[in-house]
């Protein structure tokens, strides 16, 4: 089958790398235009462009995938498929309707829910039990198109975002072969999308300013959602501390009176960790990293940094 690749980051890279090894003809990879990156401004090249041409593959990269210049390369290499996985792009209707079997995408969620840029990170943000890659027929709205395929993968205790995107990174593909050996064959059923649908939307580096009025067991969720981008932090005398790994303490009719009365953000003890009063229940820290310091255990950091009891970690003062 004749296919144009489309993708961007290395989440899109194994399935490259999958239909190139099943023998399909790839007639063309089309990712987002090379960036300057890193404080000495170098171009780098995006992980599929990488991987393209290690596979002699063409490469393309337009800055606006609606520019009729760019549809009439398509057009050109008259593809039987799309491949869409992590683009970055939103494709037009024209795009989308010059492939003989239209536009695939592999999206890394159960559809409906998780519609938009980042499935997996609100997937563990918030504590879904299970989730999955779901090969999906494009039309023009975001993630709406018919199902074609689905694996279900299961969200383990710890999960992060991170850990997450490995595991879904490695499903697609070997699921995209299927359904390009149904609709070559003919016996692929689209099936419509029902019920109830959930906005993944972008991420950015402000959410992961915890809030300490939450749960204990919201901000650590938080916390393994955004690990390792872009990371949850929080200000420790006028610091910014980056927070890796957590978990929530449970506490006991024991535990005495001003622990229990402390002001969210607060250390009320300093227990295998940093332990901190929320909203809702005590959290403790066991893995972070003090602006310009590197990442560490609680336990090392604890004898370095003067941390005590009643010291008040907070959101980063914006005014």
């Amino acid at each position: 089958m004749r296919i144009v690749f489309m993708g961007t980051p290395e989440f899109s890279v194994p399935a490259l790398e999958c239909i190139h090894e099943a023998g399909h003809e790839i007639v063309g990879v089309v990712t987002q235009p090379d960036k300057p990156r890193g404080r000495g401004g170098a171009v780098t090249y995006t992980p599929v462009k990488e991987k393209a041409l290690c596979l002699s593959l063409p490469v393309y990269q337009p800055r606006r995938v609606r520019a009729e210049e760019f549809l009439d390369v398509i057009r050109e290499l008259n593809p039987d498929v799309i491949v869409v996985i992590a683009f970055g792009q939103i494709l037009p209707q024209a795009l989308l309707d010059i492939p003989r079997y239209g536009c695939i995408n592999i999206h890394a969620s159960l559809l409906p829910a998780y519609r938009g840029a980042a499935p997996i990170q609100w997937a563990v943000i918030n504590g879904e039990k299970e989730t999955g890659v779901t090969i999906m027929q494009m039309d023009a709205g975001l993630d709406t198109g018919d199902m074609l395929k689905k694996q279900t993968v299961l969200v383990e205790p710890g999960e992060t975002g991170g850990s997450l995107h490995d595991k879904l990174m490695k499903i697609g593909g070997p699921l995209l072969l299927e359904v390009l050996e149904e609709i070559g064959a003919g016996t692929a059923v689209p099936v419509p999308q029902t019920g109830e649908s959930t906005y993944a939307s972008m991420l950015d580096k402000a959410m992961g300013d915890v809030d300490w009025l939450k749960s204990a067991e919201e901000i650590e969720r938080l916390i393994r959602g955004l690990n390792p981008w872009p990371s949850a932090y929080t200000q420790w005398k006028g610091k910014t501390l980056k927070l890796w790994q957590a978990e929530i303490m449970r506490e006991t009719a024991g535990d005495e009176k001003g622990r229990a009365e402390a002001a969210p953000g607060t250390v009320v003890s300093l227990d295998e960790g940093i332990c901190v009063r929320t909203g809702e229940g005590i959290l403790r820290i066991t893995q972070l990293q003090l602006e310009g310091k590197k990442r560490m255990d609680a336990a090392a950091f604890l004898r370095g940094a003067h941390v005590t009891v009643g010291d008040t970690l907070k959101q980063k003062d914006c005014s």
